[in-house]
């Protein structure tokens, strides 16, 4: 169920992310754009719209590390204790919406915290490595994997008779729509409202916390 957990993910990154650009008009999980954007920016002398992608990179990195520094740790459910964390992120975001306390600053730093904790949570879906709040290696490994498929090129690491270049490039062609579905839903929501855009991701978060079991260092199973 590993691949479950992952799409699921993924999505909800992607969701996150359209919701920064949505409304925040900065990627909270997408750091390749917010690279991009804060030297386009700085070419241009905009040093607000780069202070902005800045933060939410120093923020990603952030979260980043808290992540992996909870997932190396000996706590037997810490993988819940991440859910709940990145959970309390976007709540926090959600009630600063409600409150009518907007702060986009503030708001960029806690989401992009929030994203840079995902990926240590599943780094792995078997033996095959994945990212789950960026796309640019999912889409660069789908086409390795094509191409190494494409020159029947065997598996040095292959574990069962149904693990192939094949198997793995649909394991990342997945995730990748499990990003895409996300932006989507993301899409729709933010046309119809805002206050409570991240509810929906709050909520899938929650139910991983509460039907996953820790398997291994940054990998989990659903019940």
């Amino acid at each position: 169920m590993l691949r479950l957990a992952a799409i699921l993910l993924a999505a909800i990154a992607g969701y996150v992310d359209g919701y920064g650009l949505f409304f925040l008009k900065t990627y909270v999980s997408f750091m390749s754009g917010n690279t991009t954007s804060a030297g386009v920016a700085s070419g241009q002398g905009n040093f607000h719209a780069a202070f902005l992608s800045g933060l939410a990179i120093v923020s990603f990195v952030t979260g980043s590390f808290l992540g992996n520094l909870v997932s190396q740790s000996r706590w037997r459910h810490c993988h819940r204790m991440m859910f709940c964390l990145i959970t309390a992120g976007l709540a926090l975001v959600t009630g600063l919406e409600w409150a009518d306390l907007r702060n986009i600053p503030l708001e960029v730093l806690l989401l992009s915290v929030t994203m840079g904790m995902v990926n240590p949570v599943l780094s792995k879906v078997g033996i095959e490595a994945v990212s789950l709040t960026f796309v640019t290696g999912t889409l660069s490994r789908i086409g390795g994997h094509l191409a190494l498929a494409a020159g029947q090129q065997p598996s040095n690491d292959r574990q069962g008779t149904e693990d192939s270049h094949l198997a793995r490039a649909r394991i990342e062609a997945s995730i990748w729509c499990g990003f895409l579905g996300g932006a989507v839903l993301s899409g729709i929501a933010g046309s119809k409202f805002r206050t409570w855009a991240l509810l929906p991701p709050c909520m899938v978060i929650l139910l991983l916390a509460l039907f996953s079991e820790r398997a291994a260092p940054s990998t989990f199973s659903l019940r």
